[in-house]
């Protein structure tokens, strides 16, 4: 079903659908990047600033790692699709199961930012009992959490595209580069515009809860997730501008 051989390559160069799916397959990753990259701005920029950059360095690194290695399981990935248990008739399988824990904690996560931004006192609050510091361990072990979440919905799509791996290996490869190209002017936007930040917070509760949808078996597709993200984004944009407008127009007189 899947070609793993690189011998085949100069034979898939030669076929312009091969490149076609190549070129559809990395845009998609890209896309389905940005989800995690948001989450790794937001949640690295809770750290000191001389940490901010590893930190972010090395959580998508670990996305590229996981991403290659299901790439090289990628014949027992297709089987996560199988339903494994049943509840009230509805069928589960353990790529549904890993939907829902991560939509649960992306929504928690989102939810327990938002807390902190709104309230930023130290005291302690019914999320974390008042632990406002986090650790660089802990960055770390979040954004592995959402990498494999990610790297599994990422996968399965992109194995719904093409069943050449070296395809597939390729895009997730470039997706990446995008991303670590990326990471630190998005996480520095993010970090200087206060309101962005509650938009990206917003956007992550939105993902959370169509990742547990599309856990429970809703179809959600991604174009009315991203165009509602995109004009949020634009009206948010908008804002900036008219603010900066203000600020340099001269006091109208009284």
């Amino acid at each position: 079903m899947f070609d793993f051989s690189l011998a085949g390559l100069s034979a898939l160069a030669a076929d312009p659908v091969v490149w076609v799916s190549l070129a559809t397959l990395i845009v998609m990753e890209v896309v389905l990047g940005i989800d995690n990259l948001i989450f790794i701005s937001i949640v690295t920029n809770r750290l000191p600033p001389e940490k901010r950059e590893s930190a972010r360095r090395i959580g998508i690194g670990l996305a590229l790692i996981l991403r290659l290695a299901l790439l090289g399981t990628v014949a027992f990935i297709v089987t996560l699709t199988a339903p494994v248990i049943t509840v009230w008739g509805q069928g589960f399988s353990w790529r549904d199961l890993i939907l829902i824990a991560g939509g649960l904690f992306l929504v928690w996560k989102a939810t327990k930012e938002i807390h902190h931004h709104v309230d930023p006192d130290d005291g302690p609050d019914v999320f974390d009992g008042g632990a406002q510091a986090i650790s660089f361990g802990a960055v770390i072990g979040q954004i592995l959490l959402l990498d494999m979440v990610f790297s599994v919905d990422s996968i399965i799509t992109a194995v719904g595209m093409t069943p050449h791996v070296p395809v597939m290996v390729i895009a997730v490869v470039v997706a990446v580069a995008v991303m670590l190209f990326a990471a630190a002017p998005l996480a520095n936007f993010i970090n200087e515009n206060p309101t962005v930040v509650m938009l990206a917070l917003g956007f992550l509760i939105m993902i959370g809860m169509t990742l547990i949808a599309e856990g429970f078996g809703a179809d959600v597709p991604k174009g009315y997730v991203y165009t509602a993200m995109a004009f949020a984004a634009l009206i948010e944009g908008l804002n900036m501008m008219s603010r900066r407008a203000r600020r340099k127009s001269p006091q109208a007189p009284t």
